[in-house]
């Protein structure tokens, strides 16, 4: 049996859904590219995936766009928020914004190792 090594870095897949045009995608793909080179220790893969279907939106549980899922998780998904094609904000230590920050997206990829 070989042997594994312990300290190898965690694979986390995180998904940056969107529909074609969103204003914050761009905001939101560089604070989560900031927040993964903050984070090491973890082999990040990151994809990008237009949806511009409500099918779709429900299908991948997109809240709105960008929504951002780590290992098909949503970690800021409000309680009771339904799928569809809508721009999204998120409340950060600033007030609402198009995006999560770079800290919140960092302690959310922390979260998932």
């Amino acid at each position: 049996m070989a042997d594994t090594p312990t300290d190898a870095p965690r694979r986390i897949t995180v998904t940056l859904l969107h529909f074609d045009g969103c204003p914050h995608v761009e905001m939101a793909s560089a604070n989560l590219q900031a927040a993964a080179e903050q984070t090491p220790a973890a082999d990040i893969v990151v994809r990008r995936t237009a949806v511009n279907t409500v099918e779709d939106a429900e299908r991948l549980g997109f809240l709105g766009s960008p929504t951002i899922l780590i290992d098909g998780v949503d970690p800021f998904a409000e309680p009771g928020a339904a799928p569809g094609l809508s721009c999204r904000v998120y409340q950060t230590e600033g007030g609402l914004a198009g995006s999560p920050t770079i800290a919140q997206l960092s302690a959310a990829l922390a979260g998932a190792r």
